[in-house]
């Protein structure tokens, strides 16, 4: 079945039909920091108010720096956007020639929806449950083989979660040298496992390009904030084609402010790689759910009593509860969901409605 372009998060759309406050829904659809944005962030946008008089910095010189200096990489090799997907939209223009692409699924509708925009064909390589949704290198460079110009890839993968290991993105890249495929690597989730990136591989390369975003591990998507990094002429070639002023006073000056908070960053990465774990025990103990491994900060499950996503889905947001029905994602079907990770005490609350929910439906 093939992805639409539906997204998860949209609290306001689903408060205003329930008649609540946004901040009433426990949003389980959007995979954002259980921890929230990090301590300084606040004071540094109450800070920056005087700043919203002045148009922003076009080229966003000191968050640029500030990522350079998180990362390992020159200034040149990063552009900054208004979210990722500003980039994922630009990205098949920047690849010359390019008319058909190849996208690892199951995977973020974005991808897509851009290669369409651009008039482009797409094809999938679709990952199997059977085979815990992993990579298979030879059964890549089969299709490969010269065929595409562009390869869309996450990692870790969104909604599986699963994590193809730094060694083999490597291989993947090289594959795509061969054949001629600019590489678009989305590692919008990898914060959760930094040490896995492959950002020093994409930046030293050409015809390649790691995607990442500051709305997940950061928790700041109402500001929208992603970037590039890569080699300087593809940097080059996408900053280009970038509106003026797409990043925002406000984005930058909370970039700026996520970035230098290492205790922060290490706080997440352990507290969501603990909770995750505990989460996924408590949800395989349903009888009703199979629960994926992830690296990410988020869960696929799948029902396996015969009951639909969509149906569980509704069940809950009448409790004002949302999860992200994946049945339209390429490569899954009507069975499959996913929930992020939450605070201890909302994880259990989900893990108790989704028991009452499932009983009615008994495992089969």
């Amino acid at each position: 079945m093939s992805s639409t372009h539906e997204h998860g998060g949209n609290v306001f759309a689903v408060a205003r039909t329930l008649g609540v406050a946004p901040e009433g829904i426990l949003d389980f659809s959007a995979s954002i920091n259980p921890l929230g944005m990090a301590p300084g962030v606040r004071q540094a946008l109450a800070g920056c108010v005087e700043r919203l008089m002045h148009y922003p910095d076009k080229d966003s010189a000191e968050l640029k720096e500030a990522l350079a200096g998180y990362h390992g990489v020159t200034a040149a090799q990063i552009t900054v956007a208004n979210g990722s997907t500003e980039l994922i939209h630009l990205l098949p223009r920047i690849v010359g020639g390019g008319r058909r692409g190849l996208v690892v699924a199951p995977a973020f509708a974005e991808y897509a929806c851009a290669l369409e925009r651009c008039g482009w064909g797409i094809d999938y390589l679709t990952l199997e449950q059977e085979d815990g949704f992993t990579l298979s290198l030879p059964a890549l460079m089969e299709k490969l083989s010269g065929r595409y110009d562009a390869l869309f890839l996450c990692n870790p993968a969104n909604p599986t979660g699963t994590l193809i290991p730094r060694a083999e993105i490597a291989r993947v890249l090289a594959l795509c040298q061969a054949s001629g495929t600019f590489l678009v690597l989305d590692e919008a989730f990898i914060d959760f496992c930094e040490e896995e990136s492959a950002k020093d591989l994409i930046a030293a390369a050409e015809r390649a390009v790691v995607l990442r975003s500051m709305t997940k591990f950061f928790a700041i998507p109402g500001l929208r904030l992603g970037y590039a990094i890569g080699a300087p002429s593809t940097i080059g070639a996408i900053a280009a084609l970038q509106d003026p002023w797409s990043v925002n006073t406000a984005a930058q000056v909370a970039g700026i402010a996520s970035l230098s908070d290492p205790d922060y960053h290490d706080k997440t990465r352990k507290y969501v790689a603990g909770e995750r774990e505990r989460l996924a025990g408590r949800l395989a103990a349903l009888p009703a759910c199979e629960v994926f491994p992830s690296r990410a900060n988020y869960l696929l499950v799948r029902l396996r009593n015969g009951q639909r996503a969509a149906d569980l889905r509704s069940g809950l947001m009448k409790k004002g509860v949302l999860i992200r029905d994946c049945g339209n994602f390429e490569g899954l079907d009507r069975t499959y969901f996913r929930v992020a990770v939450r605070l201890k005490a909302e994880n259990d609350q989900l893990v108790e409605l989704l028991e009452r929910l499932c009983s009615s439906h008994p495992a089969v």
